[in-house]
């Protein structure tokens, strides 16, 4: 599969590099010599991020419809989407700033790093996400701007009649499915790219970098466990009466199966017969949120990667300055809610956010090799999360409460439908 065939090739780049870090010539020869298949993937990466963020943020944004026309449930709904996700991310960052202090003093080539630009001020800040030119803001390889400016254009053509909406959605949809065809491509040359990636950094920093690998994963584990305890667990006791026994017990059968595919889209069946037969979620609550949260909610995603971003900075000795540091959060939050649908999207999409701190992208290769465990738990807290927002909405609103128009998703994950073609389960189940 994939992901053994990308984590073999960052073993393999590992192994390679801690031989030449302990003095062997020939293999760092070897290391040095795979640094330009390493920067050929990185290329091809950058290649396809800025188009297909901009494809699948439209796609989701755009196939709310009107969102005045949502009604009391589907805005209950992406109200609480929202509100939750912001918590995570910063959730994610702490656990990662006091991980660090465990991890060793390592940094990777000051020559693949880059100071982040300092912005003068919160003000200054939110004048420059308007873009003035949103193709030279997509040149200049700016994503936080065009990405706004991606979600207010797919806000705009969701309150147009339906045969102009379904064209530019139609458009959009094309486009992404072109996209993520590419990424594909491009994913499978992936374990050659990471040996190039990781065994010149290897070579540098040697133990250093494995020893702050495993400290990255620990620190996401357990940052999702926290944000799971202090708001998933006290929202559904103290709104929906359930308590953790009863929520745990009565949703193992989903939480099961999207732990062990990183699915939540194979876990969808199970979701929508627990949270109606076992929490007591009404028919018509569980048929839209369970969906619609499958299609974009992923707050466990969104909490990786706000760790990914800090575990990024501090390997490339990369400062974050505080309004970049809103910036990385905003950026994260926005990509968080339409995931695009491939393999580990959650480190393929943090382009946007690194883009904003200015940590190099070359990091996002060493995450991908150690994906698959980040990805069994954050998957498993996604799906926890969709079954909260259903018990939270049902609540609030009640079953009574239809959608006046527009909303609702396709009961797919969007993150783990496998799109390569050739059966491949996509291992990312955001």
């Amino acid at each position: 599969m994939l992901h053994i065939s990308i984590a073999a090739g960052l073993v393999l780049g590992l192994l390679t590099g801690l031989l030449a870090a302990a003095g062997s010539d020939l293999f760092m020869a070897i290391a040095l010599g795979s640094a330009p298949f390493g920067t050929a993937f990185m290329n091809a990466i950058r290649m396809v991020v800025i188009p297909l963020v901009m494809a699948v943020i439209f796609s989701g944004v755009a196939n709310l419809g009107d969102l005045r026309k949502l009604g009391r449930l589907g805005g209950t709904t992406l109200a609480f989407f929202w509100a939750t996700v912001p918590p995570a991310i910063v959730i994610g960052m702490g656990t990662m700033f006091a991980g660090l202090r465990f991890a060793p003093d390592v940094s990777a080539p000051a020559a693949a790093a880059r100071e982040a630009s300092e912005l003068p001020g919160l003000v200054d800040f939110l004048v420059n996400l308007i873009p003035s030119n949103p193709f030279a803001a997509a040149s200049a390889g700016s994503l936080l701007p065009l990405i706004v400016f991606t979600a207010l254009f797919a806000a705009a053509a969701g309150s147009l009649d339906e045969a102009p909406r379904q064209r530019l959605v139609g458009f959009a949809d094309a486009a992404g499915e072109a996209l993520i065809k590419l990424v594909w491509w491009i994913l499978w040359t992936a374990p050659i790219g990471i040996f190039g990636l990781a065994a010149p950094v290897t070579a540098q920093l040697g133990w250093g970098l494995i020893q702050s690998l495993a400290v990255f994963v620990i620190s996401v584990v357990l940052a999702l466990g926290i944000y799971v305890t202090v708001v998933y667990l006290p929202i559904l006791k103290f709104v929906g009466g359930i308590g953790p026994a009863t929520f745990f017990g009565g949703t193992f059968g989903a939480t099961s199966i999207a732990f062990s595919t990183t699915s939540t889209a194979a876990a969808l069946p199970v979701t929508l017969d627990e949270v109606h037969r076992n929490l007591g979620v009404s028919e018509t609550v569980t048929d839209l949120v369970v969906p619609l949260g499958a299609s974009m909610y992923r707050a466990g995603s969104a909490l990786f990667q706000g760790a990914a971003i800090i575990f990024l900075a501090h390997l490339y000795d990369t400062p974050i300055p505080a309004a970049a540091l809103g910036g990385a959060i905003l950026a994260t939050f926005l990509v968080s809610l339409t995931v695009a649908p491939v393999p580990s999207s959650s480190v393929v999409t943090l382009a946007p956010a690194l883009d904003t701190v200015g940590v190099p992208l070359a990091g996002l290769s060493i995450l991908l090799g150690v994906d698959r465990i980040p990805d069994m738990f954050r998957t498993s807290v996604n799906l926890m999360g969709q079954m909260t927002t259903a018990v939270v909405v049902d609540r609030w609103v009640g079953g009574d409460q239809g959608v006046g128009g527009g909303g609702g998703g396709s009961p797919a994950d969007p993150e783990s439908t496998p799109h390569d073609g050739g059966g491949s389960s996509a291992p990312d189940g955001r």
